[in-house]
């Protein structure tokens, strides 16, 4: 598209600014010969600010007295209105850019510059875009989030346009046809260009006006009922009566004693809710059967109006591939991923299935040997859905080694200490300035690299407030981008309009910098952190992180460095915009730097006790039974958005059921249509699959890479130099072929995906962090 919009989780989606730093203090950076070593270094003192900036109750921001600026240092950006002032000066600009696009033919030195201009035009509706997004979802004060959502849906009715403008394809078709041009294109620029062309291939641009009016018509329909069906899948669902009877003998000595005693005094059935703690109090701890299949069958149950919903969105997906020359939706939306084809995905996920059904099914076994001798039965019983979670109930992650409390302080230095040794890149603390932030929980962190300086920021919205949204998220408010190349000078103009344009125009200068070491002028990252972590407070002391926060801080980072070192010259290619199957591999193999002690020891000054401490070699047998059942889901979204669903008599339940009794290990229980709520459908459809690819392929560079030595600076750079410093302008193939010296995988055929379905996933399904 010509405004590729950052997925926002990731929400992670992952886009004025600080006063440049150049001047590093060399006995902070603690430069070192970059030769592999395995030594710990000492903390620096900036490690020492990132405790006491995160661990310290906060009075109130701290603010530069210096002077006073706006959202992100953008001195405009004060008042809601003022946000409105900039969006619609970008609607202008953006409209004189594409003008310019439009007559390069007339000027065969214009036609050199199309592929920046379009790469411009798309990064100016995203700095906009972006923001917005961030800003209706993290600002506390409704007027900004109401001003943000406006423009936000101002902006992107003009993209819209600009997605299926026909003239703008025509010209792009000139330059892509015209061999000098192509020839003096490089890499980068090359990658962009065929980004926009297979775009504008997606978005009907051949067709005929009246069939284009009928694609726009689907999008709007997928778009409108997608929307529906995500809002009423994670609604809340009727209740179901459970017998006072029904409870004797609950295994929970909390919540369950006090159902318990509930029901002896009122002695009336008690009404539960699916999803709720009662809820899945019951299917763990609850002895009799009954009250657990009255549990299940309520929440996995549906509305004839959501199975409808659904049906629709997928209907109207073939519809719409079928449209443009598509044989089904997934045909057309892995075109230009890492899989290619539906196919391919299938030899994935077959492979990978066939390689975890051995030990998933052990892992039943197990649990009907439970459940036989629980009810004293002669013959093994089969497992059912509502059995899962009493027989093997879930258990919470937990460190490999016994680890002290870890504050966020101490996490966050040593995160920055992972960083150090890798890539010779450190968090550094700085106080915002006054407006720069929309709430004073938000901390601000310079990315400094020990070579070129200040490369990128982080703002780090980490703590729950109410109306906050809930959950974990990267958004790349700011992609990186060579500026000086613009040549704005040969932009249209509109006699009259230069103090319209002007908002525009002082929003893009003030987003300029120079790098140490580098020629040419850039446009850095800023990306932000929202988490909902409980805030430190004088009486309760530091923020006090659970392990699943702590691995959910690691994967968002590992977006947050890949923003910050995937720094290319084109937008559209920086960081994390990159395939989708692809995407997630820097943040799922940060996950991995945590199964080392070495690396664990980073979150002390002093953490040799760590380094020696033995690892805990405890296994969850039935994380592969949820691993299998995570595959089945890959599998059922690519059903779902296959050519089949075209077909007359097409039922989203039946074909539900025929997969979970032909493939899978529980039986599909009838009456049940858990696919309803199984919302990553129209956020993830036909690419499903990702997460468990990309969880594939980052155990195996960790097994082969790091886990020997997580903090070789000499594999960090090869890490960061064959992959991370190309963002998407590279084929991912060609990087995981050069970063595993792997010829073999170079072409990305279905062999390709075979072999990495047979990679082995040491630490199976954990919930997922997008």
């Amino acid at each position: 598209m010509i405004a590729r919009i950052a997925e926002n989780a990731f929400k992670t989606i992952s886009r004025s600014v600080p006063k440049f730093r150049g001047n590093l203090r060399s006995h902070e950076l603690g430069l070192v010969c970059r030769t592999a070593s395995t030594l710990v270094r000492p903390p620096s003192s900036d490690d020492a600010e990132l405790v006491s900036l995160f661990d310290q109750p906060q009075t109130g921001q701290k603010a530069s007295p210096l002077f006073v600026t706006g959202i992100f240092q953008h001195p405009q950006l004060t008042t809601p209105a003022a946000f409105s002032a900039l969006a619609d000066s970008t609607l202008v600009r953006a409209q004189l850019l594409t003008e310019r696009i439009l007559r390069a033919r007339e000027s065969r030195s214009e036609l050199f510059k199309v592929i920046k201009n379009l790469d411009r035009l798309s990064d100016l509706l995203c700095g906009v875009i972006d923001l917005a997004e961030l800003l209706r979802n993290a600002h506390p004060d409704t007027r900004w989030v109401d001003c943000a959502t406006e423009s936000y849906e101002k902006l992107c009715e003009f993209m819209n346009v600009l997605n299926t403008h026909v003239g703008l394809y025509e010209v792009l078709h000139t330059v892509l046809h015209d061999p000098e041009i192509v020839k003096s294109l490089s890499q980068e620029a090359l990658q962009t260009a065929l980004i926009f062309w297979h775009d504008f291939e997606k978005s009907a641009i051949k067709l005929p006006p009246e069939q284009r009016e009928r694609f726009v018509s689907l999008s709007s329909e997928i778009l409108s009922v997608g929307h529906e069906f995500v809002t009423e899948a994670s609604a809340p669902r009727l209740p179901v009566k459970i017998k006072p009877s029904e409870l004797e003998g609950l295994k929970d000595r909390g919540m369950g004693v006090r159902l318990q005693r509930q029901a002896f005094f009122t002695q009336k059935d008690l009404l539960v809710y699916p999803g709720s703690h009662q809820a899945y109090m019951i299917l763990r701890a609850a002895p009799n059967e009954e009250p657990r299949r009255k549990v299940y069958m309520a929440g996995h149950t549906s509305s004839a109006e959501q199975i409808d919903r659904l049906e629709r969105l997928l209907n109207a997906r073939a519809q719409l591939s079928r449209l443009v020359g598509w044989d089904s939706y997934a045909g057309m939306t892995l075109s230009d991923k890492m899989a290619k084809t539906p196919e391919n995905v299938n030899h994935f996920l077959g492979t990978f299935l066939d390689r975890t059904t051995p030990v998933a099914r052990k892992a039943l076994h197990t649990l009907c040997l439970r459940k036989q001798a629980h009810l004293k039965l002669i013959n093994l019983p089969i497992i059912q859905a509502w059995d899962r979670d009493y027989y093997c109930p879930p258990e919470p992650p937990a460190p490999p080694v016994p680890l002290p409390p870890l504050s966020l302080g101490r996490v966050f230095m040593g995160l920055s200490r992972l960083f150090k040794h890798l890539y010779g890149i450190t968090l550094r603390p700085v106080n915002a300035a006054s407006s720069e932030v929309w709430h004073s929980d938000v901390h601000k962190l310079e990315v400094v690299d020990e070579d070129r300086g200040v490369v990128g920021w982080i703002y780090a919205d980490l703590f729950a407030r109410s109306g906050k949204s809930r959950g974990a998220a990267h958004y790349t408010v700011r992609c990186s981008r060579r500026t000086d190349d613009d040549d704005e000078a040969g932009d249209l103009r509109i006699p009259g309009a230069d103090e319209f344009v002007g908002p525009s125009i002082e929003f893009e200068a003030s987003k300029r910098h120079t790098l140490r070491g580098e020629h040419g002028e850039f446009q850095l990252p800023l990306v932000v952190l929202l988490c909902d972590f409980v805030p430190p407070s004088v009486a309760r002391g530091p923020t006090i992180l659970e392990w699943y926060e702590v691995q959910t801080l690691f994967h968002e980072m590992g977006h947050a460095m890949h923003s910050m070192i995937g720094r290319t010259e084109y937008h559209n290619v920086a960081g994390t915009r990159c395939a989708t199957d692809f995407v997630e591999l820097p943040s799922i193999l940060m996950e991995h730097f945590l199964n080392s002690p070495k690396v664990l020891s980073l979150f002390d000054t002093d953490g040799s006790s760590i380094i020696n401490q033995t690892g805990n070699h405890h296994e969850d047998p039935c994380r592969y039974i949820d691993t299998h059942n995570h595959i089945l889901l890959s599998l059922l979204d690519q059903v779902y958005h296959s050519s089949s669903v075209l077909e007359p008599g097409f039922d989203s339940t039946t074909a539900l059921a025929n997969l979970y009794n032909t493939r899978g290990l529980i039986p599909h229980a009838p009456g049940t249509s858990f696919q309803t709520q199984f919302g990553h459908l129209f956020g993830y459809g036909a690419t499903y699959y990702s997460y468990h690819f990309d969880r594939a392929i980052a155990s195996h560079v960790w097994r082969k890479m790091f886990s020997a030595d997580p903090l070789n600076r000499e594999l960090g750079d090869r890490y960061k130099q064959e992959v991370l410093k190309y963002g998407g302008a590279r084929d991912p193939w060609l990087m995981l072929s050069a970063l595993l010296d792997a010829p073999e995988l170079e072409v990305g055929d279905a062999e390709a995906m075979r072999e990495v379905g047979r990679w082995r996933m040491e630490d199976g399904v954990v919930p997922e962090r997008h």
